[in-house]
């Protein structure tokens, strides 16, 4: 296949269809057009559309196997030699407004030297800079720098985000030299980022090493290269999300504790308030029953007498603890 007939690549809901152009830049794609596969088309759709849904069910320029795929059955980042083509499911941090960034955003994307299609769902900010570079002439130029721009740009907002998580633990950490325990649900809310970029990353990153390590015609030599750079730049992310859950973990130990050491302190309180009403408790117990003989029942200061007598024995046992260090 030297030619694709541009009708053959008209999908009217596509969000993109166009034709790297081998300078940095791209040509939009006609339906009258007859394409030579110098440069490589790219297709970016949503699967969920009915139109790109039936394009990627009957078109005979992808193969069967990857239909499935493309339309949004593959879910874990994963990548699968066909030919001299690639199937491959990436994962990218949620920057959509109103999302958590670790509620991720799969794209999949059908790679060879003619042709580019790629799928998604919930929108994926990596394509959208790599279009925007594309459109000021400064984007890849074929289908093996293609890709690498996508892993790159995606590497870079992973990184950011873990630089974001680092960020909020050191602001924990410092809150707790303060004694300050974070709001309930935060930590564990942290942990969980950390704890689902590190099981989706963990694959993406061998999905680069795999990349990086397959020769193909349409990838050279330098863009295996910078594949390689991009996977060891992720798994340098990963070796941080393994030290962040650690750390997290000393978190939670240390929030116990300082809890823990507050409630001791409020039972302690409680405790020696006990300890100083014990004896008033006792003897207003003592002169409240209803039986003869009560001294003081015939005075008149009986009950201020009394009263007094309670307020010096209160002020008494204070003083004592406060001698013995106690209070």
């Amino acid at each position: 296949m030297n030619v694709i007939e541009g009708k053959a690549l008209q999908v009217s809901d596509a969000i993109i269809a166009c034709q790297l152009d081998g300078q940095g830049g791209l040509i939009p794609i006609e339906d009258k057009d007859v394409i030579h596969c110098e440069r490589p088309c790219w297709l970016h759709l949503n699967y969920t559309h009915r139109e790109s849904a039936e394009w990627l069910a009957s078109t005979p320029l992808i193969p069967d196997a990857v239909r499935d795929a493309l339309a949004g059955d593959s879910l874990r980042p994963r990548v699968n030699r066909l030919g001299d083509g690639f199937m491959i499911t990436l994962r990218s941090v949620n920057r959509n407004s109103d999302a958590r960034p670790e509620q991720l955003v799969a794209v999949r994307v059908f790679i060879n030297d003619k042709l580019i299609v790629s799928t998604r769902r919930r929108k994926v900010n990596a394509i959208d800079e790599v279009l925007v570079e594309l459109q000021n002439g400064n984007g890849p130029v074929d289908g093996g720098s293609w890709l690498v721009e996508l892993c790159d740009v995606l590497t870079d907002h992973t990184s950011e985000f873990i630089e974001d998580l680092q960020d909020k633990i050191i602001e924990l950490e410092e809150a707790l030299m303060d004694q300050r325990v974070p709001a309930r649900g935060e930590l564990a809310l942290l942990r969980k980022q950390l704890i689902v970029m590190r099981r989706y990353m963990t694959p993406q990153r061998d999905v680069y090493a795999r990349l990086a390590s397959e020769k193909l015609g349409w990838m050279d030599d330098d863009e295996r290269r910078r594949m390689q750079e991009i996977a060891d730049r992720l798994g340098r992310g990963l070796d941080d999300l393994a030290a962040s859950v650690a750390r997290t973990a000393v978190l939670a130990d240390e929030i116990a504790s300082i809890m823990q050491e507050a409630m001791n302190r409020r039972t302690y309180t409680m405790s020696l308030l006990a300890m100083i009403f014990l004896p008033t408790t006792f003897l207003t117990g003592l002169f409240g029953v209803n039986l003869g003989g009560i001294p003081g029942a015939e005075n008149h200061y009986g009950f201020a007498i009394f009263c007094l007598m309670l307020v010096l024995l209160v002020a008494g046992v204070a003083l004592w603890l406060h001698k013995r260090k106690w209070l």
